[in-house]
């Protein structure tokens, strides 16, 4: 695992009407990584998001396993004691994932189900900063030939 990765299942609780997960709780995650905003993104399936990397944003990724994801992670800070270090895994159909991906971690997910997927986001600083007038924390890989991942659409 990466340094600072947090991966975890937060459960469901079943009954006859549907599911319920919880998506987070302010006395559950570090006050460091607290969300400032929150957006929901469709994947559809054989599509690659990223990779990418953030300088000072943690993103607090919520996977409700309506398909299945290939996240593929790289630690690009040179401060981590898992620099250079890759890590790749897969969702569970049906079951639903957090993953927290700390500043300087390059990451990448493709929806390798057979439907289009669902994922929410709530990371710990404001796209663009306070009404989007700043510079956007993201430093983008897509077209580097050079990958430390290997995604193939």
């Amino acid at each position: 695992m990466l340094e600072d990765v947090i991966i975890r299942s937060p459960g469901k609780n079943e009954d006859s009407r549907g599911w319920l997960s919880e998506i987070f709780r302010s006395d559950d995650i570090p006050k460091s990584i607290m969300p400032q905003m929150g957006y929901i993104s469709l994947t559809y399936p054989q599509i690659i998001r990223g990779p990418h990397e953030h300088l000072e944003q943690t993103d607090y990724f919520y996977f409700p396993g309506v398909s299945i994801f290939e996240i593929h992670l790289w630690d690009n800070n040179p401060e981590s004691q898992t620099y250079k270090k890759n890590h790749t895994f897969k969702t569970l159909d049906g079951e639903p994932l957090i993953l927290v991906v700390p500043p300087r971690v390059v990451h990448a997910y493709k929806n390798i189900g057979d439907i289009a997927g669902l994922v929410l986001n709530f990371p710990n600083k404001l796209y663009a900063g306070e009404n989007k007038k700043e510079k956007v924390d993201e430093i983008r890989y897509e077209n580097l030939n050079d990958l430390r991942f290997k995604i193939k659409c």
